[in-house]
């Protein structure tokens, strides 16, 4: 199945540029969560309320917070506009944003560092082709340090206090919430969002930066667990499992297994597309994993991502289990009881009419989406691969040019579906006794043009070509089940790789 551009200003454009900005975002901040795992970790140990309180080893705490995951947000932003120079100058520039403000600056990162990455890019037009031979590495590296130094002192003086005013803007507003015991009606608008894709706007771009602000200050904050819970889906899932009709009560328990073990919660958006009553649920169950946490003053000591369960647990502050464990729960509940109640009420009806058309549903979420998506194709019926064709002649005449040894699988975040495919396809080659060949999986942005072999879903492979246009590009509608694996693995046995 293939999926249409669509014209920002047509309707439903502005949903669109939201989710290239939440994607934008998104990159920005999945690359570096592993930095905010271990800044996790070593709060949930060191810190005075810990579980191994050690002094020394606290001191790495605020360091960590005030400067490492800024600075890693502000250099990967930069890179995303401008390559390694705009990392740089991006870097650069928002330590200026750091060191003029008092609280940490993920907001001021976010904003800075692509924008610094984009001024320097814009300089660097104005003497492009200009430069004398001999002459280019101290015009690029000294325009870069004037740049960055003028971008810092701006930041420190204007940028930063104005980014701390908005922070502190925000916060309030989270408190005046809180405080209301009006906090659960967030989900009114995370959980519709999330079905049409707009969600990482509001989590990457609000609820991270200012919940790592408040575990900065209390060690926990309930703005993780507002989008990641995996509650809500789990519930709606079970309800499709036990009073589903056809191929949705079929596909439902795999589709448990990828949501609420490996965090992909766009896995259960079809189902919600399908029987749209059924978002009533979802909301229902946000809605009662928030009062929780509210009720327990619960919450995680940094993002879940993805939002899985192992993930949730993994985060959890010492203190929080119980009321973090009710949450998801309750959310379960609460949604399993009201979709069911929507299932059952209409289930002759589904019966009738043949259980509901999965297929649509799942074309309208890849809509909602803006691209096609690798895990939902395994919603489709008797593991038929949505994966179209086979590996086509031009690909397959590519391999005799260009000896293959590692792959890369790509996708917008580098981190969910290519991590996927990747597996699968790793698997194949091992069984297949080849050793030599590596796969891993990156995003888009991160390609670089020393790699023998992309593996892209269809609509992106435009973009990855620009990346790597040496690489042999290999496209697939559904990287989970793609019939093209089995022969990139023939075309690696008949190079003799091994």
């Amino acid at each position: 199945m293939t999926t249409t551009s669509v014209d920002a200003k047509a309707p439903g454009g502005a949903r669109v540029g939201i989710q290239r900005f939440g994607s934008f975002l998104s990159n920005m901040i999945l690359p570096n969560i592993a930095a905010f795992i271990a800044w996790g970790l070593i709060t949930a140990f060191f810190i005075p309320t810990g579980w191994t309180p050690n002094e020394d080893l606290a001191k790495l705490v605020g360091p960590m917070i005030t400067y490492l995951l800024p600075l890693l947000i502000a250099n990967q932003g930069g890179r995303l506009i401008y390559g390694t120079r705009g990392g740089v100058v991006a870097s650069i520039a928002t330590v200026g944003v750091i060191v003029g403000t008092t609280i940490p600056m993920f907001l001021g990162a976010m904003i800075m560092g692509p924008l610094a990455a984009w001024i320097m890019k814009q300089v660097d037009r104005i003497w492009d082709g200009k430069i004398k031979a001999g002459f280019e590495m101290l015009v690029n590296n000294f325009s870069a340090g004037i740049v960055g130094a003028i971008l810092a002192i701006a930041g420190f003086f204007g940028f930063g206090p104005a980014v701390q005013w908005l922070s502190g803007l925000l916060e309030q507003a989270v408190d005046w919430l809180t405080q209301l015991g009006l906090l659960p009606l967030l989900s009114l608008l995370v959980e519709p969002g999330k079905i049409l894709f707009l969600n990482n706007a509001i989590n990457q771009g609000v609820f991270t930066p200012l919940g790592t602000q408040q575990a900065s200050q209390a060690g926990k904050s309930i703005l993780f667990l507002i989008e990641a819970n995996p509650g809500p889906g789990l519930g709606l899932l079970l309800a499709f499992t036990f009073f589903g009709v056809g191929m949705a009560r079929a596909s439902a328990p795999g589709a448990i297994i990828i949501q609420f073990l490996g965090g992909i919660h766009e896995i259960y958006f079809p189902y919600v597309l399908m029987k749209p009553l059924t978002v009533i649920a979802v909301i229902a169950g946000g809605m009662t994993g928030v009062a929780t946490n509210v009720v327990f003053q619960s919450g995680l000591r940094a993002p879940a991502s993805p939002g899985s369960i192992f993930a949730v647990l993994l985060q959890t502050a010492s203190d929080s289990y119980v009321g973090v464990i009710l949450s998801v729960v309750l959310s379960a509940t609460v949604s399993f009881v009201v979709a069911s109640i929507i299932l059952r009420a209409s289930r002759k009806r589904d019966l009738e009419n043949g259980g509901g058309d999965l297929g649509m549903a799942i074309a309208q979420t890849e809509a909602n989406k803006g691209k096609a998506s690798s895990v939902l194709g395994n919603l489709q019926a008797d593991g038929v691969a949505a994966g179209g064709g086979l590996v086509d002649e031009g690909e397959a005449a590519a391999f005799d040019r260009k000896p293959i040894h590692s792959i890369i699988f790509a996708c917008d975040a580098g981190m969910g579906s290519s991590a996927m495919g990747a597996t699968v396809l790793r698997n194949k080659i091992k069984k297949a006794g080849i050793d030599s060949v590596t796969v891993t999986n990156s995003a888009i942005a991160n390609l670089t043009d020393d790699v023998d072999l992309v593996i892209t879903h269809q609509d992106l492979t435009d973009r990855a070509k620009l990346m790597s246009p040496n690489a042999v590009h290999v496209s697939v509608e559904n990287f989970m089940n793609s019939p093209k694996y089995d022969e990139v693995v023939h075309l690696l046995e008949g190079e003799g790789v091994r």
